[in-house]
């Protein structure tokens, strides 16, 4: 499959955490950079702005490790899923797209990394205040909470309330990913698990 690069010999790419979804940059990719990114499992880019090329974390350390790289219909755009060591953007923000325009993003997926960092953040910098800190420290009350909102979330079903049905999953996510945080699961087997029931 040939790739359709522009005139410039160039095509886009959009750069995205293998495991929440979140953009974290778009960049220009030519040639030479796609056979980089194959050669080394690592994202590698042209820079329009310095004219040549470069590998993302070269002198930040924040290094992508490339775990699928896709293209679109038209074959002129990348889909690039990383494993980000590090920040992406070079201000020190978790992604190069924080600045909101026009609506707002809090009915949306984007609240799942910014979740998902909290949690991280209270596992390295514990607070004794912190009602996710006391979950952590507790495996029982932690494994409790999730059999109370999953059946929580069941009776809000039955209820057909569906204001009651969003706070009750949203319990329960909340609760799922402290514990898969406290226990390390690794989400790439989970999607495994999930990929082989795609049928």
């Amino acid at each position: 499959m040939n790739l359709k690069y522009d005139q410039n010999g160039l095509v886009a790419a959009v750069v995205q955490d293998h495991l929440t979804g979140e953009v974290l940059m778009v960049a220009w990719a030519n040639e030479r950079s796609v056979e980089l990114m194959k050669e080394t499992g690592y994202t590698h880019f042209w820079s329009r702005s310095r004219n040549k090329l470069w590998k993302k974390g070269e002198e930040s350390g924040n290094v992508q490790k490339i775990i699928s790289m896709q293209t679109d219909c038209d074959l002129d755009t990348l889909l690039i899923r990383v494993e980000q060591t590090g920040v992406a953007c070079h201000t020190g923000s978790p992604s190069c797209f924080n600045e909101v325009i026009y609506g707002n993003t809090d009915g949306t997926s984007a609240i799942m990394p910014e979740l998902k960092r909290v949690l991280r953040g209270r596992m390295n910098d514990p607070s004794p205040e912190s009602y996710t800190c006391k979950l952590f420290n507790d495996e029982n009350k932690m494994c409790k909470k999730v059999v109370e909102e999953a059946g929580e979330f069941v009776l809000s079903i039955k209820d057909k309330d569906e204001n009651e049905m969003a706070w009750e999953l949203a319990d329960l996510i909340y609760h799922v990913m402290v514990a898969i945080e406290k226990t390390g699961l690794p989400m790439e087997k989970v999607f495994e698990k999930l990929s082989e029931r795609r049928k």
